[in-house]
């Protein structure tokens, strides 16, 4: 399977970038990684590995940078090269970690969207009680309507039953009550219309933020500007309490003492909520796989990002949706 990387996207690029697809190849050897990049920047440190290949990009689309018009302004950006390679059948899958916004565009542009779906949606894997659920749209459309979101169920419900091997996962709108009554004007049209034309969901009704984590639903659905800020808040709020941990509890000897005792503990309630074990998520509605990996990613993320590129490609993700799409 081949898989074609971005390697000037994300803070940490291109060494992460290259270090991740390194793991990447050494723990699946059926991957073909192809690196793409600036050859002055990319190129020696893919050639520190046997197992990568580089294909040449002159052109990197900025963080910030409107996305649309860095994309058909740079036709030669590590993006587009990576994306035109899959829509010309060179590459299974891609991966970036760069501008999402650019990501999009460069998804939409040179591979379009699958027939019928209205606008692609980005997902990502939150941590719950009982294991994961996936929570979409985190940012990929900032102005939603309710057909939007309605799709969103559907496309996330797919991705929850084939990625998250969930039999009939459970699909819950975002709210600030349990209440069908409760919500804006979008998330009360939405709720309805997903009572009445809810054909092959599971839809369980409105879930409250603290019913995300305790594990109401596999499939969390919000519009993209209110999911983006949630799970922003949640990756922060995360942040902020292990940081404070690790200030706080060597500040005194007992709290040495005790920290040495926790400290397993705490490391597997790290790993379950360490945003870089997801590694990142396809653009769902896209005609291929395409994952956008988190900005912030290191070699771990980067690894992590192309396992599930992997795993969407694995499971013929794309051909799924189109099917549930069509229905």
């Amino acid at each position: 399977m081949r898989i074609a990387i971005d390697g000037m996207g994300g803070d940490h690029a291109p060494e992460a970038v290259v270090a991740g697809a390194a793991e990447a190849a050494s723990d699946w050897p059926d991957l073909e990684l192809i690196v793409v990049g600036q050859a002055e920047r990319v190129q020696p440190l893919v050639e520190r590995h046997p197992g990568l290949r580089f294909r040449p990009a002159t052109q990197v689309i900025a963080m910030d940078e409107h996305p649309a018009q860095a994309v058909r302004g740079k036709t030669d950006s590590s993006m587009s090269v990576c994306a035109r390679m899959c829509k010309q059948g060179e590459a299974a899958a891609w991966v970036s970690a760069g501008n999402s916004g650019a990501i999009m565009a460069a998804a939409l542009f040179l591979q379009g969207r699958i027939r019928g779906v209205e606008r692609p949606a980005l997902g990502s894997v939150v941590p719950t009680t009982g294991g994961q659920a996936y929570f979409l749209d985190v940012g990929a459309n900032v102005d939603s309507r309710p057909e939007f979101l309605v799709q969103f169920a559907h496309m996330g419900s797919v991705y929850a039953r084939e990625l998250m091997q969930r039999a009939q996962p459970r699909v819950g709108l975002l709210a600030n009550g349990e209440e069908d009554s409760k919500g804006d004007e979008l998330t009360r049209e939405v709720n309805a219309r997903l009572r009445r034309n809810g054909t092959g969901l599971n839809f369980v009704g409105n879930i409250e933020p603290k019913e995300v984590f305790e594990g109401k639903a596999d499939v969390v659905v919000a519009d993209g500007f209110l999911g983006n800020v949630a799970i922003k808040m949640a990756e922060a709020t995360a942040d902020f309490l292990f940081r404070n941990l690790r200030e706080e509890i060597p500040s005194t000897v007992t709290g040495k003492i005790g920290g040495a005792l926790i400290r397993p503990g705490v490391r597997r309630i790290r790993s379950r909520v360490d945003w870089r074990e997801f590694g990142g998520a396809p653009l769902l509605g896209i005609d291929g796989v395409a994952v956008v990996a988190h900005g912030r990613s290191d070699a771990r993320a980067f690894r992590n990002a192309i396992r599930v590129a992997r795993e969407a490609v694995q499971v013929r993700l794309v051909d799924k949706i189109r099917e549930a799409v069509a229905r």
